[in-house]
């Protein structure tokens, strides 16, 4: 890195020195990357919703964590002390900007290059004064917050499970880490590693909330109208999937290499899990019966 006089700076691998751990750091980490991966999950669909296009298809997701693993390593490899994982601001910017082109997303990573390399470039964002700051991050929160609730639209409010699970979720996503906040020190296993994975967790507020919602909307009997989950099926016949997430060329090349459908991000993946689990009706007797063909 540059001295204060130097305008720009230049890192480097390994700049800081071999890089050291622990095993309460990796698995402390690790706990920590296990939270973000689920909320970036979130940050999918929501973005794709703001966008007004189809929900992400597996592949897209798989594609989306994958990334965010790679550039957490050379995070690592470069003297970061933390990883990296979607920004869930950039979706309120999307709504209120109505821009969402992929093309400005690489813009702006380009800026974001030049405003770490050339210090005096990224001094003139320094220059803004905090009240214009803070009241940017109030509209983005809120509409962050606003697109989140707008799922549940999609949920049949009226049917006293999805009130049950929607209620406790909430009471305990946010008590939870309340108390955790209040009570430092107050998880003792014994292992300083088990201690801080679960410190981590439980003071998390989107993990709590979204652990217990998964648990009791997938242990709870409900139809899957009931739930909501018709609208966020995605297949291939649905429209402008591969549009929207394809990759952007070489997709023709794809299609005929057979053994892309195995690879878990590319647009033509085809996970065998689905087909084993297809079902198919037997025209003697109206039973159904499991298709095991892989």
């Amino acid at each position: 890195m540059g001295d204060e006089e130097s305008s720009s700076s230049s890192p480097h691998i390994g700049e800081w020195g071999a890089p050291t751990a622990s095993a309460a750091t990796i698995l402390g980490l690790l706990a920590a990357m296990m939270v973000t991966s689920i909320e970036s999950v979130g940050d999918y669909y929501a973005c794709a919703r703001i966008s007004q296009i189809p929900p992400p298809p597996n592949h897209a997701i798989n594609r989306g964590i994958g990334i965010e693993g790679l550039t957490t390593f050379l995070a690592a490899a470069w003297g970061s002390p933390v990883g990296t994982t979607s920004f869930s601001q950039n979706i309120g910017a999307i709504g209120i900007t109505k821009v969402a082109s992929r093309r400005v997303v690489l813009w702006s990573a380009f800026i974001m290059v030049v405003s770490g390399v050339i210090c005096k470039f990224s001094a003139i964002f320094t220059t803004i004064p905090d009240p214009v700051v803070g009241g940017v991050f109030a509209v983005v929160f809120g509409m962050v917050s606003a697109v989140g609730m707008s799922s549940l639209q999609f949920v049949d409010l009226n049917s006293s499970r999805n009130l049950l699970i929607l209620g406790f979720s909430l009471f305990c996503g946010l008590m939870i880490p309340g108390w955790m906040a209040e009570n430092p020190g107050a998880i003792r296993t014994g292992s300083s590693e088990v201690d801080q994975i679960l410190t981590v967790i439980l003071s998390t507020h989107m993990f709590i909330g979204g652990f217990i919602g998964f648990t009791l909307d997938n242990t709870i009997p409900g139809t899957r109208e009931e739930r909501g989950l018709l609208q966020h099926d995605v297949t291939s016949d649905t429209p402008d999937v591969d549009l929207h997430y394809g990759f952007p060329f070489g997709n023709d090349l794809l299609d005929r290499l057979t053994f892309t459908r195995h690879v878990p991000f590319c647009p033509t993946f085809s996970p065998t899990l689905n087909a084993c689990c297809r079902k198919r009706n037997n025209p003697e007797d109206g039973e159904v019966e499991m298709d095991d063909r892989v």
